[in-house]
């Protein structure tokens, strides 16, 4: 998993993120429905639950790319 992870670039989840972590952009992004319908308890249709996690798969990889990159950076800053 985490070799796919570092063949990602930032750029590329960044522009992921961007596009379809937030489309789409009228009336509210689907990630931001989403949320709010988890929070309140409506998330329960499949078609929803597979929205929250298609929407928000760009956002989960990103935040897993950058703990991963400082973890290995201070690890390397560790060794040095």
């Amino acid at each position: 998993m985490f070799k796919i992870l570092d063949q990602i670039s930032f750029p590329t989840l960044l522009i992921a993120c961007l596009t379809l972590g937030l489309a789409p952009f009228v009336p509210e992004p689907h990630i931001w429905q989403k949320l709010k319908m988890l929070t309140s308890g409506t998330l329960s249709r499949p078609i929803d639950i597979f929205d929250l996690l298609f929407h928000g798969l760009p956002w989960l990889l990103m935040l897993m790319k950058f703990f991963r990159d400082a973890l290995v950076k201070t690890d390397k800053d560790n060794h040095i």
